[in-house]
């Protein structure tokens, strides 16, 4: 499912607007682009929690010429499903 799917989605089961949903799921996205950028977490009960999770610096390779490089240290995005989300999916 892409964006449009999804706020076709949403707009069919809440009963509002195309557009209606689109500035809905665009204003969640920031909301939890801000959270997550401002290092909190956003849980929606029985969904799930995304969080930022810290990735070491480790050592990698360039996959054309096979030189060793370093990778930095980054902080990622990450989600963690919900009970309810993992149960509906059982």
């Amino acid at each position: 499912m892409n964006k449009t799917e999804l706020i076709d989605a949403v707009a069919k089961s809440a009963d509002i607007s195309k557009a209606a949903a689109g500035r809905a799921l665009d204003g969640m996205i920031v909301a939890v682009r801000q959270s997550l950028k401002k290092g909190n977490m956003v849980t929606l009960v029985g969904f799930g929690t995304f969080f930022v999770g810290k990735r070491a610096a480790r050592a990698g390779r360039n996959p054309r010429t096979g030189v060793a490089i370093k990778i930095k240290a980054a902080k990622v995005p990450k989600f963690r499903a919900g009970k309810a989300l993992k149960d509906a999916l059982n």
